[in-house]
């Protein structure tokens, strides 16, 4: 009775643990924060489809002053991190369409009005889905694709396109991602690493970027997730890559209100020489 009793007792330990990592990685919303009109910019709402066909939500924004979306300088996609949703977390990417180029934000499954629960593998599809879904739509180029990937997201961002669904992206911006979700996981809950699937952690894609120009961007005093994490992706990365080292930035503030343009003007700067690349069609996904 007393070995039953602790298995059970293991059991139900494991599951609360494995319960507070899940906790860590999702934690959306369906709260309507802000839209883009209210900076001037329009959007469309539109809806696509996971591999599995979960219903998704997605806005897209076209380049501020451009008449024919097709002729902006390029499309962004956005990956927005763990919590709320696209209306909490668009404008950290709204340089973007005011500086020529188009933008797509999307929710992940569970995430403001698109459908399921979000779990590992899922919102791993989602992220391919997404990047599928822009490609497709007849106003944009899409040989002039830029992924641009922000906490969570930036493990998505890196998982979609390193597992091969590159084809037309031109270069990749990730800010403040982790390398492995049992790593972080077992920083926040001791122990609770050994729990977390690692098939779409970013340290098992992150070389398989290259030769798609990669910027990385992480601030020395974020507490969410250590500079540390920015080092070893950068040391698992293939070249073309940059790392941009935000002094006592704390998480996913590069793009925020504290530093201005400083970063945005870097990224720019990034983005310009990417496009202007003599450039190979990639492989498209397998």
């Amino acid at each position: 009775m007393k070995r039953l009793i602790g298995i059970i007792l293991a059991v139900a330990a494991s599951l609360l643990m494995a319960g507070c990592a899940q906790n860590l990685f999702y934690q959306p919303d369906d709260i309507l924060y802000d839209v883009p009109i209210h900076l001037g910019l329009n959007f469309e709402e539109v809806t696509f489809h996971s591999a599995d066909g979960t219903a998704l939500t997605g806005w897209f924004i076209p380049a501020a002053g451009i008449g024919d979306p097709k002729q902006a300088k390029g499309t962004a996609i956005h990956f927005h991190g763990n919590a709320q949703n696209i209306s909490a977390h668009w404008r950290f990417a709204r340089w973007l369409p005011q500086n020529g180029y188009n933008l797509f934000v999307f929710d992940y499954r569970g995430y403001g009005t698109s459908k399921g629960r979000p779990h590992v593998k899922g919102v791993f599809e989602d992220s391919r889905a997404a990047i599928d879904y822009v490609r497709q739509r007849p106003d944009v180029n899409p040989e002039r694709l830029i992924i641009f990937g922000q906490s969570l997201g930036g493990a998505n961002a890196l998982a979609a396109v390193g597992s091969g669904d590159r084809a037309g992206v031109r270069a990749v911006i990730i800010e403040a991602t982790f390398t492995a979700y049992s790593d972080i996981a077992s920083e926040k809950v001791p122990g609770s690493g050994v729990l977390m699937n690692d098939d779409y952690s970013p340290s098992r894609y992150v070389s398989r970027i290259s030769p798609i120009p990669l910027l990385l961007i992480h601030g020395t005093a974020d507490k969410i997730i250590p500079y540390s994490h920015a080092e070893q992706l950068f040391r698992l990365a293939g070249e073309p890559k940059h790392l941009i080292t935000v002094a006592e930035g704390e998480h996913i503030q590069a793009f925020a209100p504290r530093y201005g343009s400083t970063y945005q003007d870097e990224a720019l700067r990034f983005l310009d020489q990417a496009l202007s690349a003599t450039h190979k069609s990639a492989p498209d996904k397998p």
